[in-house]
């Protein structure tokens, strides 16, 4: 997917060991589809050299502001024309202080000045810097000043200790740049969503589950994040990292899942019912491992009905704006159709589950009072943000 198609990213490298990132940062975001114009100051280029940066870009790095390449003399002015945002990583403690205060004493900082795009740092630094208060004034003026800051993280540093200060891996620079150009029709909205399968146990060590990844649950977390929202998404067992910025609660069973919903749907808005929920779980699993005795045959299990976690939300009295998943193996429109009616939700997914499960890709159609739309087959991240997109549009006619 090449979400940044069409947007001129300039990179800003100031000083600091996280530079080796940056070279993985450039890459990315021209997998990502972006153009990459690199602009580093002195301090950068004793940890990286431009020759890098050049040779990963395609294009001339560019150090000083009395760089006479261009024509007019004036890079401070002339490499932010036409870019879609100025992306400072690592932005150093110095480098954070300088744009606080207006200081342009470099061609870096001065064109942040002369600017008229979007700035976005990712501070990088040592503990104690990022903890210190004059930072965290800088810090706070930059956020006043509009500049969206990303990060840090903690974790290891160089200097052998431990704590907040990391700059965002290249990935998660890339996701929250992703994120940034996104519309945020959804601000102030918090969305809840089920993701993943559950697992009913037969025993402690077998149960009951079924193929589903995760995938279509976690873009759509994802692409809500994106919009604007606060997202929470209740997952089962699942091998996906949560999107950054989502805040996930792990379950197992329906049982569990049923109560982790139960306790988030007073404070949301809409509620995306993605999950694979089994319908059916063990009612006495054993609490030992079941054995296969010679010549004996298999247990006899006995099932009960789980909870319809869709439907109990759906006829809650202040309930919010719910939107189930039918993943059918056949006769997908009457079987969606009769579960959009049976479940009184206002809109309903539906899905060959045979086409979907595991897959990257799927194709989806929407079913509620106005009709049937479909929306054609493509990577899941792409579904997330068009479903998205069409519930906005649904809860904006409906006043909502």
């Amino acid at each position: 997917m090449q979400e940044l198609a069409g947007k001129h990213i300039v990179l800003g490298l100031s000083g600091g060991i996280a530079c080796y990132k940056s070279a993985e940062l450039t890459r990315r975001l021209q997998d990502a589809g972006a153009s990459v114009q690199v602009v580093m100051s002195e301090a950068a280029t004793h940890f990286i050299t431009p020759v890098t940066m050049q040779a990963l870009s395609g294009k001339p790095v560019y150090t000083s502001q009395w760089d006479a390449r261009m024509d007019n003399n004036m890079a401070h002015i002339d490499l932010t024309r036409g870019a879609a945002a100025i992306l400072i990583a690592p932005a150093s403690a110095d480098l954070i202080a300088k744009l606080a205060h207006g200081q342009c004493d470099d061609l870096l900082t001065t064109l942040c000045l002369a600017r008229d795009c979007a700035l976005v740092v990712a501070p990088a630094m040592n503990r104690q810097m990022w903890a210190h208060p004059a930072t965290q004034r800088n810090i706070a003026q930059l956020r006043a000043d509009g500049i969206h800051v990303l990060g840090p993280a903690a974790g290891d540093q160089a200097c052998g200790e431990v704590g907040l200060g990391r700059m965002l891996e290249p990935h998660d620079l890339v996701e929250s740049m992703i994120d940034f150009f996104q519309p945020k029709p959804l601000r102030g909205q918090q969305v809840l969503v089920t993701a993943g399968p559950t697992f009913e146990a037969i025993d402690p060590v077998r149960g009951i589950t079924n193929l589903s990844s995760g995938k279509m649950g976690y873009a759509i977390a994802r692409a809500a994040r994106e919009a604007g929202a606060e997202v929470i998404l209740v997952s089962g067992p699942t091998a996906l990292a949560a999107p950054m910025g989502v805040t996930r609660i792990d379950v197992r069973s329906a049982r569990d899942m049923q109560a982790a919903v139960m306790a988030q749907v007073p404070t949301a808005q809409i509620f995306i019912a993605v999950a694979a929920v089994a319908d059916w779980r063990i009612a006495n699993p054993s609490t030992s491992k079941l054995k296969k005795e010679g010549g004996g045959g298999a247990p006899a299990l006995e099932f009960v009905q789980n909870p319809d976690i869709l439907a109990t939300v759906a006829a809650l009295p202040n309930r919010p704006y719910c939107v189930g998943f039918a993943a059918e193996t056949d006769n997908l429109d009457a079987n969606a159709q009769s579960k959009r009616q049976r479940k009184n939700v206002p809109l309903l997914v539906g899905n060959i589950a045979q086409d979907a499960l595991g897959a990257d890709d799927n194709a989806l159609i929407l079913y509620d009072d106005a009709g049937v739309t479909t929306l054609e087959r493509a990577d899941k991240q792409t579904l997330a943000r068009q479903l998205i997109a069409a519930i906005v549009v649904r809860l904006q006619g409906a006043g909502q």
